[in-house]
């Protein structure tokens, strides 16, 4: 990557930011990226704020040293447990222009716009629903929706085992269904907090309402990148472009090729990442 450019990063602690690394690479297609999963520290749903964000800043400093100027963090526990530490105290201390942006503001922005009746669920990991970010990120933008949030732990493993089309999938999504309805009513829109529950989302509208919307957030963390590089020129400016991804995982390369052509739809050839 000459003139100082690099691949934008986009990192998760293991498959599903793929599902939003997708519609990035489908809006943008133009740039270069580099995607890398901490598949030996998965799961990071459970663990503390110190933990993930220790996890998540050794992964970006990665990035960085691979070339990355700009890195997307597409793993909701890790927007929500370490993003701001590292804009607000790493980030400022770095010797060049570097960014990481996350995926939980791009949702809160514009959910005011896909409800009517201002009751919106989350469904998300643990570590997102105890952190509250939706909650407060929803609330600085639209102080008016009423947040409720369901914590779904079987769902990602559904997802990562390829069980999600099963009898037994079935049972965990109905009652995690079940239960975040009650506690609102009037809910009129699921925000899918965790970029494993794309997967679900064919088995989600056959048990949900027709008056419920699922919003899954890829599509919408790729038109504010967009928006963002075209307000902020001389990040851009660092983006290298040449149409190449690349992939890289911490665990088994194997079964990171094997489980990543579940969430792409084509098969990849990823390198491992020893840290």
């Amino acid at each position: 990557m000459s003139d100082n450019k690099g691949p934008i990063g986009v990192f998760d602690s293991g498959y599903g930011g793929l599902t939003v690394f997708k519609e990035i690479v489908k809006e943008l297609p133009e740039y270069d990226y580099l995607y890398l999963g901490d598949n030996a520290r998965v799961p990071y749903g459970t663990r503390s704020f110190e933990t993930v964000y220790k996890y998540t800043w050794e992964c970006v400093q990665h990035l960085f040293q691979m070339g990355c100027r700009l890195v997307i963090l597409a793993c909701n526990t890790a927007s929500a447990k370490a993003l701001r530490s590292i804009q607000q105290n790493d980030i400022p201390n770095l010797p060049d222009l570097r960014r990481v942006l996350g995926v939980i503001r791009p949702t809160a922005e514009v959910v005011g716009e896909l409800t009517k009746t201002r009751n919106v669920g989350v469904l998300a990991t643990q570590g997102t629903v105890s952190s509250d970010s939706y909650v407060l990120e929803i609330g600085k933008f639209f102080p008016d929706i009423h947040v409720v949030q369901e914590a779904c732990p079987m769902w990602v493993p559904l997802v990562e085992n390829n069980e999600f089309n099963s009898e037994g999938a079935d049972y965990f999504l109905q009652k995690n269904l079940k239960s975040v309805l009650g506690k609102a009513p009037n809910i009129d829109a699921l925000i899918l907090a965790c970029t494993h529950y794309p997967l679900l989302i064919q088995k989600l509208k056959q048990f949900l309402p027709e008056h419920v919307q699922v919003i899954s957030q890829g599509e919408l963390v790729a038109a504010s990148l967009k928006d963002y590089l075209q307000r902020h020129p001389e990040i851009e400016a660092l983006c290298s472009k040449g149409g190449n991804s690349e992939f890289y995982t911490t665990e088994s390369t194997e079964s990171f090729n094997e489980k990543a052509a579940i969430f792409l739809g084509h098969k990849v050839l990823s390198k491992h990442l020893p840290l």
